[in-house]
């Protein structure tokens, strides 16, 4: 009987050598980017020059060593992840961050009631900011305060999040 080292069996093995890891490059957005179209123009680079890349498990089109493929995105924030494969060689795997905006139109609210601001504008994902005006007479006139001034203008394409500012009073 032999003792496990003696017998080749002790456990030390050559370390074996991994393959070289793909290399992968995004040249076309940049991380964080935002962009306002539902698709996206992917581009980059890849070595070795005969890779498999896909992104969003969507194949590119890879010629002397450079990716481009169009991919959908979501509205809001989307992570976009690129692999790239080759024979002899470890996968890649990276990813990076774009933004989708969404541009929404602001409704018209001139002469609305200030109660139904918030149900109309909160769906839109924009803010409401509101001032009075009229003076002091106004508070002797009756009904209730409605829109007489708004920024932006209704019928403006804005970003959500922006802040609608109006100006109510009882007599306009």
């Amino acid at each position: 009987m032999c003792a496990l080292a003696a017998c080749g069996d002790g456990g030390e093995r050559e370390p074996r050598k991994q393959a070289p890891r793909v290399r992968v490059e995004i040249t076309k957005p940049t991380d964080q980017a935002t962009v306002r179209g539902a698709n996206l123009d992917v581009r980059g680079a890849v070595s070795p020059a005969r890779a498999d890349v896909r992104v969003l498990g969507r194949p590119a089109r890879v010629s002397g060593g450079t990716f481009t493929v169009v991919v959908p995105l979501e509205p809001a924030a989307n992570i976009v992840d690129v692999v790239a494969t080759a024979r002899g060689r470890a996968p890649s795997l990276t990813a990076f961050r774009v933004t989708r905006e969404q541009r929404v139109t602001v409704p018209d609210l001139g002469g609305r009631r200030l109660a139904e601001l918030t149900a109309l504008l909160t769906p839109l994902g924009l803010r409401l900011e509101t001032e009075s005006s009229g003076g002091l007479l106004d508070a002797l006139i009756p009904g209730e305060p409605r829109v007489c001034e708004q920024q932006p203008a209704g019928g403006l394409k804005v970003r959500r999040g922006t802040t609608v500012r109006v100006t109510v009073a009882r007599s306009c």
